[in-house]
C-alpha cells in the first residue's frame, strides 16, 4: 500500500518543503516538521498521483502541482508500474496536451500542446532528440510534464513545453536517506519476442564518515517488433550518488549512459484514402535506374533521370486541376501495377536499415547553505553519437555534445503576512556540433511493400559514400545566461511569481562544402569551407498571479514571453541561419498567455485543473519544420485525480488544441510531397509511385486548409484511468484514450479515421514477487500514427500496433 504525505495549505508546503529555498540554517533543511508547524494528512492508494510533491520544474521554487500558476502534470513511478507504461508515448492517457505524432516510429520526445517538445535531466536541458532515440522512462522516479515554454530560470526553450526525468536516488525528498539496502529485478516478456532485463539497487553508506545514499539501475532488452525487419537492442546504466560532506554541505552526482540500436519505421508508403480504410495497396515494381548494376542507386544516377521523377507542381501557377497524366514523365511509371491486401506489420523498411545511438549524461552538483542562502551549484554534460540510415534514401549522423553550469542563489524572508523567496542565477551553456544529412533523391514510393528492398529502390547513402551530404556543419554557441526570480505569498492566499532572465549567444559554424553535393553548395563549383559568426541576444520574462480562495480554488493567470534557439535534429545551428538580412536565424520569442483554475477536495483525495491557453512563435522566417515549427497554439487542458478510497484510483483528461503553421499562412502556401490522393480522378497512382511529386499546398481562404492547421494532430483527445487494488496483492488496471480523427498530411487529402485505444492489466504483489500482465490495445482497434505530417503526410503514415502483451516478473528486496 502507497501512502503519499502532503500538506493541507499550499503556504505551509512552500515553506517546508521548496527544495531551491533555504530555511534559515542548515538542519531545519534536514528536519521534519513537526505536528505544530505544518498538518499532514494521509491519502492511501495513492500511487503517488496526487500533487502534493514539491515539483522544482516549473519555476525553481519547489511548489506543487497544486500551487503552480502553470499547466503541469507529474507521473510516479508506482503510476508505470502499475499501467505497465513503456516509452513516452503511452504518457498522454496521464498528462493532457502530450498527444505525439510519428517521427519514423521512433519515441524521441512528446509532442506537446502540438509542437516538438524538449528533455530536462533533473531540470537540466538535454540534446534536442526529436526521433534520435527513444528516451527511456525505466530508470525514473518521477516524469514532470509542462505545457508551454519553459520559465526563465531554465534559458531559452520551445513553446511546447517539456519533459523532466527525475532519476530514482537513494535520498528521499524529506532530506533523509534510505535505511537499508533495497533494490529489484525484473524480466519482461511480450509479443514479438520482446525481451528486457532490469536490475536496480539503493541504500545508505559512509565514506569517510559522512552520510552517502547510492541508487544504480541497469536495463537490458533485446527485443523484436511488430514490424518486419526491425527490432531493438538496448542498455542503459544510470547511478545516483548523493553524500553529505558537513552539516552545510552536500552533493549530488551520477550520470547514464544509454547504447541503443534499432532502426526508423517510416510506416506505409503509396498511400491512398483506400489504403487506410480497406486496405488495400497499390503493387508494381519502379523502373531500374541503377545503371552501373552495383546494386544500389547513386546520387549521380538520379541526377540523369532528376528531371524526370522529381516534377514541381507549382500552385497555383498550375492549379492541380489542370495536372494530367501527360504531365509525369513515363518513367515514373509503375511495371506490372495491381492491388494487393497490405498488412501492418510490412512497412517502409530494408534489413540493413539502422539506428544507432550511443548517449551520455552526467551531472555534478553541489548544495550549500550559508545562513539564510542555499547555493546551488549545477554541473551538467549531455553527448550523443547518432547514426541513421534508411534505404529509401535518408540518412545522417550526429557526434555533438553540451556542457553546462548554473549557479542558483537561494534565500527567503517572512515578513508579518508575506512569505518571500528570491533566487538570482547566472548561467554557462556550450555547446559543439557536427552534423551531416543526406536527403536529396529520398523517394518512398519506389518501393513495393509486398516484395523485398532491392536495387529498384536502394540508394547509396551518404553516411557509407562519405560525400554527397545535404548539409555538413561543424560548430559551436556559447550561452551566457542571466536570471532573476520571486516568488512572493501572502498568507491571506495571493501568490506573485515574477521572472527575468538575459541570453546573449555566440554562435560559430561551418559548412564543409567539399563533402556535400554539388547542387547543395553555397558557392557554384567551390569546395572551401565557408564559415559565419553572429552573435544573438534576448530577454525572457515571467509574470503569474494566483490566488488560493478559502473554498480551495485557485484561479491563477501566467503571461510570459521565453527565447528559443532553433537548432535542428543533432543540435546543429546551420550557416542558412547566420547574418541574414531580414532577420530570421537562429533566436526567436515565444509569447505565452495562460489562465486557469486548480482545486483540491475531499479531504485532499481529488484534484482537477483546468487551463486556457494562447502560445506562439513571434518570427514567421525563423524555424525550423524538424525540431522548431513557428506556430500559433490555442486550447484548453483539464486534468482530473480522484483517489475515491484505499481501492479505487482514478484520473481523467481532456484537451482541445489548434495548431496554425504561421509561415504557410504568411506564405500562403506549404512546401511538401504530394500523394495520390492529392491527384484524385486526374491521373492513376501507378503513374507516379515511381518518382516523386512536389508542390505547394495552397493554404487560406477557399483551400483545403483554409486556417493553415498542423496536420496530425487531433483537435480533441479525451482520456480515463482507473486501478483498483483488491488488498489482497491483487490489483487491476485499465486506460481508455480516445482520438478525433485527423488529417495525414498539409493538404487533408487522406483523413486518419478517430479511435479508441484500450490498455488493461491485471497484477499481484506480495512484500517481494510481482507479476504484471498488461493487454494493450484490448481491443484490436486498428488506428494510424500521422508521421512528419507536414512534409510526408501525404506519401507516408504509420499502421499502429495491434492487440499484443506483456508480462513483467519482479523480485523487489
Amino acid at each position: 500500500m502507497k501512502t503519499t504525505k502532503f500538506s493541507v495549505t499550499p503556504l505551509a508546503l512552500a515553506v517546508t518543503t521548496g527544495l531551491m529555498m533555504l530555511a534559515p540554517g542548515a538542519s531545519l533543511a534536514q528536519e521534519e516538521p513537526t505536528d505544530a508547524e505544518i498538518e499532514k494528512i494521509e491519502v492511501k492508494g495513492s500511487l503517488g498521483s496526487l500533487p502534493g510533491q514539491d515539483v522544482e520544474a516549473v519555476f525553481g521554487f519547489g511548489k506543487s502541482i497544486l500551487e503552480t500558476p502553470r499547466s503541469a502534470s507529474t507521473i510516479s513511478s508506482e503510476q508505470m508500474e502499475r499501467f505497465n507504461v513503456s516509452d513516452i508515448d503511452e504518457l498522454v492517457a496521464f498528462a493532457p496536451g502530450t498527444f505525439t505524432q510519428s517521427f519514423f516510429g521512433v519515441a524521441g520526445s512528446l509532442d506537446i500542446r502540438g509542437n516538438p517538445g524538449e528533455a530536462y535531466f533533473r531540470g537540466m536541458k538535454r540534446l534536442d532528440n526529436p526521433g534520435n532515440y527513444p528516451t527511456p522512462i525505466g530508470a525514473s522516479s518521477r516524469i514532470d510534464i509542462v505545457r508551454g515554454p519553459a520559465s526563465p530560470i531554465y534559458g531559452p526553450s520551445k513553446i511546447g513545453g517539456y519533459l523532466n526525468f527525475n532519476p530514482k536516488s537513494a535520498r528521499a525528498s524529506s532530506g533523509q536517506y534510505l535505511d537499508t539496502p533495497t533494490g529489484a529485478m525484473s524480466y519482461t516478456h511480450g509479443t514479438w519476442d520482446k525481451s528486457i532485463i532490469t536490475a536496480e539497487v539503493g541504500g545508505p553508506a559512509k565514506v569517510g564518515g559522512k552520510d552517502m545514499g547510492y541508487y544504480v539501475y541497469g536495463e537490458i532488452e533485446n527485443s523484436g517488433s511488430y514490424y518486419d525487419n526491425t527490432d531493438t537492442d538496448q542498455s542503459i546504466i544510470q547511478a545516483s550518488f548523493n553524500i553529505d560532506l558537513s552539516d552545510n554541505l552536500r552533493v549530488e552526482f551520477g550520470g547514464m549512459y544509454h547504447n541503443y540500436q534499432g532502426n526508423q519505421v517510416a510506416g506505409w508508403n503509396r498511400l491512398t484514402q483506400d489504403l487506410v480504410d480497406n486496405g488495400n495497396y497499390v503493387t508494381g515494381t519502379a523502373k531500374n535506374i541503377d545503371a552501373n548494376g552495383d546494386g544500389s542507386i547513386s546520387h549521380e544516377e538520379y541526377n540523369v533521370v532528376q528531371g524526370q521523377l522529381n516534377p514541381f507542381i507549382f500552385t497555383p501557377a498550375v492549379p492541380l486541376s489542370s495536372v494530367t497524366e501527360d504531365f509525369f514523365d513515363p518513367l515514373m511509371a509503375l511495371e506490372n501495377p495491381g492491388t494487393a491486401k497490405l498488412k501492418g506489420n510490412q512497412t517502409l523498411v530494408a534489413p540493413d536499415d539502422q539506428l544507432g545511438n550511443k548517449a551520455t549524461t552526467l551531472y555534478f552538483d553541489v548544495i550549500y547553505y550559508a545562513g539564510d542562502w542555499e547555493i546551488k551549484n549545477q554541473l551538467f554534460y549531455d553527448a550523443y553519437d547518432n547514426i541513421n540510415e534508411n534505404a529509401y534514401g535518408f540518412s545522417q549522423f550526429h557526434d555533438s555534445w553540451v556542457v553546462e553550469d548554473k549557479v542558483v542563489f537561494a534565500t527567503e524572508v517572512e515578513l508579518d503576512s508575506l512569505f518571500a523567496q528570491f533566487q538570482v542565477s547566472p548561467s554557462i551553456r556550450y555547446t559543439d556540433f557536427l552534423h551531416g544529412d543526406d536527403f536529396t533523391h529520398e523517394y518512398f514510393n519506389r518501393r513495393d511493400l509486398t516484395m523485398p528492398s532491392s536495387a529498384l529502390d536502394r540508394r547509396l547513402l551518404s553516411t557509407r559514400s562519405g560525400m554527397n551530404y545535404d548539409n555538413y556543419d561543424v560548430g559551436n554557441y556559447l550561452d551566457l545566461g542571466f536570471a532573476a526570480m520571486t516568488d512572493l505569498t501572502w498568507d491571506w492566499g495571493l501568490n506573485i511569481v515574477l521572472g527575468v532572465r538575459y541570453d546573449t549567444i555566440d554562435i560559430e559554424s561551418t559548412s564543409r562544402e567539399d563533402l556535400k553535393l554539388p547542387a547543395e553548395r553555397i558557392v557554384e563549383g567551390s569546395t572551401a569551407p565557408i564559415t559565419l559568426e553572429e552573435t544573438v541576444d534576448g530577454v525572457s520574462w515571467n509574470t503569474s498571479i494566483s490566488y488560493t480562495t478559502p473554498i480551495g480554488l485557485i484561479p491563477y493567470i501566467t503571461i510570459a514571453e521565453q527565447a528559443t534557439l532553433v537548432a535542428g535534429q543533432g543540435a546543429e545551428i546551420n550557416i542558412g541561419q547566420l547574418d541574414n538580412p531580414d532577420g530570421s536565424g537562429a533566436f526567436d520569442t515565444s509569447e505565452l498567455m495562460e489562465y486557469g483554475v486548480k482545486g483540491s477536495f475531499l479531504d485532499e483525495s481529488l484534484y482537477f485543473a483546468l487551463s486556457i491557453f494562447e502560445q506562439e512563435r513571434t518570427d514567421y522566417n525563423t524555424q525550423n519544420t524538424v525540431t522548431n515549427n513557428t506556430t500559433n497554439n490555442e486550447g484548453l487542458e483539464f486534468e482530473l485525480r480522484w483517489v475515491v478510497n484505499e481501492n479505487l484510483v482514478l484520473s481523467a483528461g481532456y484537451s482541445n488544441v489548434e495548431v496554425v503553421n504561421l509561415t504557410a499562412l504568411e506564405n500562403g502556401n506549404q512546401f511538401g510531397f504530394l500523394g495520390a490522393d492529392d491527384l484524385t480522378g486526374l491521373v492513376d497512382p501507378s503513374v507516379i509511385f515511381g518518382g516523386n511529386v512536389v508542390g505547394l499546398n495552397l493554404v487560406g481562404p477557399g483551400t483545403t486548409n483554409s486556417k493553415g492547421l498542423k496536420a496530425g494532430m487531433p483537435e480533441n483527445i479525451y482520456t480515463l484511468t482507473g486501478t483498483y487494488d483488491f488488498q489482497n496483492g491483487y490489483a487491476a488496471s485499465m486506460s481508455i484514450i480516445d482520438v478525433d480523427s485527423v488529417s495525414s498530411g498539409f493538404s487533408g487529402a487522406v483523413t486518419l479515421p478517430a479511435y479508441t485505444l484500450v490498455n488493461a492489466g491485471l497484477s499481484y504483489q506480495d512484500e517481494n514477487f510481482g507479476v504484471n500482465l498488461t493487454v494493450k490495445n484490448l481491443t484490436d482497434e486498428r488506428y494510424f500514427r500521422a508521421n512528419f505530417p507536414d512534409l510526408f503526410g501525404s506519401q507516408i503514415v504509420l499502421p499502429e500496433l495491434p492487440r499484443h502483451f506483456n508480462v513483467k516478473f519482479s523480485y523487489k528486496f
